[in-house]
């Protein structure tokens, strides 16, 4: 009797272990919270944008040179002036232009004499030969000496022009008003002009007019078209975001290590004057846009568990389209402003929590500005959790952050 009192004792304590542990299993099993990160199917609006660096130029920077050679003698502007069309920006050396015009005035001056007793022969010798005191011979050399006279004036009077314009070339002035950005040459300095026109100063006709010449890939720019809005920004304005305009498309290709790209020119206003030539622009070209659409970070189209198979498949209505990798442009819902559709056939997957287990859902995908991509995908609503990576065993969870680097912990499919 005792033993059998033993025994139902003995049941009596199993059974309640067996409740305890089966209580335990039901009360503590880990929460979806605890075992995946997680971020939310969101709808809003998203921007597709190409980057490149440039730098910020005049529209219009004169090149300011010299025709002729000479020491700079006076200097009448510095950095940053204003100046107007026609005033003198500096002057060169003129004794030697002047010696050089003293010596054609020498020049003419005696052509001109020449020239005088060339006529006075020639009106003698027409007298004479009317009396047939001279030869026909005679009178013909007469006139030809006067006609040499005159050429040789013509010749002296030349070469005077000549050393009056290089006189006038020793003085530099503006061709245009605008801002002096660059002084190349100092008092004192000897400028040659030989084979290459030397570069003196260098004058920016409008600041207020800018533009920036940047250089995209070649698989950027077919995206790229005339009159795309500019978003850029500056290191000396590092909080403030500056806007163009695509201005121009050059044909003409650079390749350099096997890499082309092409030249994109962007206009800029500055009315204020708060850029400044050469400073380094960030630009963001903006070539497709979409409103009102349903979005999902990257890191959930890149996230994919050890056994793939085990997350259960979304199967409650048909896969739409083809294949994963398929190409193509569909729209599936959202609103295109841009150039192209908003959501692509190339197929990819997520994974949605659901009734708190994971789901594959098969999407569309469209444009990403990097952070988030387009999504369109059958029962997908704003709100959906979907799971960017896997937790680390008893970590924290920690909503909305990329995927996690470090050893994962256990799967519970």
């Amino acid at each position: 009797m005792k033993r059998i009192k033993n025994i139902l004792v003995l049941l009596l304590l199993v059974a309640i272990a067996a409740a305890a542990y089966w209580y335990y299993k039901h009360t503590h099993q880990p929460k979806p919270e605890d075992l995946y990160r997680l971020d939310e199917v969101t709808q809003g609006h998203v921007e597709q944008t190409v980057s490149a660096n440039g730098t910020l130029n005049p529209v219009s920077l004169i090149s300011v040179g010299t025709q002729v050679s000479g020491i700079v003698r006076k200097m009448y502007v510095d950095f940053n002036d204003v100046v107007k069309k026609d005033q003198v920006l500096l002057e060169l050396d003129s004794r030697l232009f002047n010696a050089q015009i003293a010596q054609s005035q020498g020049s003419v001056r005696n052509n001109e004499a020449a020239v005088e007793l060339a006529i006075a022969n020639e009106k003698r010798m027409r007298q004479l030969y009317a009396q047939e005191y001279v030869s026909k011979q005679e009178l013909d050399t007469a006139v030809q000496v006067l006609k040499s006279a005159r050429a040789q004036l013509e010749t002296a009077r030349g070469l005077l022009a000549r050393d009056v314009t290089n006189l006038n070339f020793s003085i530099i002035r503006s061709p245009v008003s605008g801002v002096v950005v660059n002084r190349v040459v100092d008092v004192g300095q000897t400028v040659a002009a030989s084979f290459q026109t030397p570069t003196l100063i260098q004058i920016a006709q409008d600041l207020s007019k800018m533009q920036i010449d940047t250089s995209f890939a070649e698989a950027d720019i077919g995206k790229i078209k005339e009159g795309q809005k500019v978003n850029f920004n500056v290191d000396a304005f590092p909080d403030r975001s500056f806007e163009g305009v695509v201005k121009q498309l050059r044909l003409n290709s650079t390749n350099t290590s096997n890499v082309v790209t092409y030249n994109v020119v962007v206009s800029v206003d500055n009315q204020d004057l708060t850029l400044l030539p050469g400073m380094t622009a960030y630009v963001n070209i903006i070539v497709d846009r979409v409103s009102h659409a349903l979005l999902v970070p990257n890191a959930a189209l890149r996230y994919k568990p050890k056994l793939d198979s085990a997350a259960t498949p979304d199967s409650s209505k048909p896969e739409a389209g083809g294949g994963e990798g398929q190409r193509g442009w569909r729209k599936h819902g959202a609103k295109g402003e841009g150039q192209g559709p908003a959501v692509s056939s190339v197929m990819g997957k997520i994974y949605v929590l659901r009734a708190g287990k994971p789901v594959m859902v098969r999407v569309h995908t469209g444009i990403t500005d990097g952070r988030s991509t387009v999504i369109s995908g059958d029962g997908l609503v704003a709100g959906d959790k979907v799971i960017v990576s896997e937790l680390q065993s008893g970590s924290a969870p920690n909503k909305g952050q990329g995927n996690n680097n470090g050893p994962r912990g256990p799967r519970m499919f």
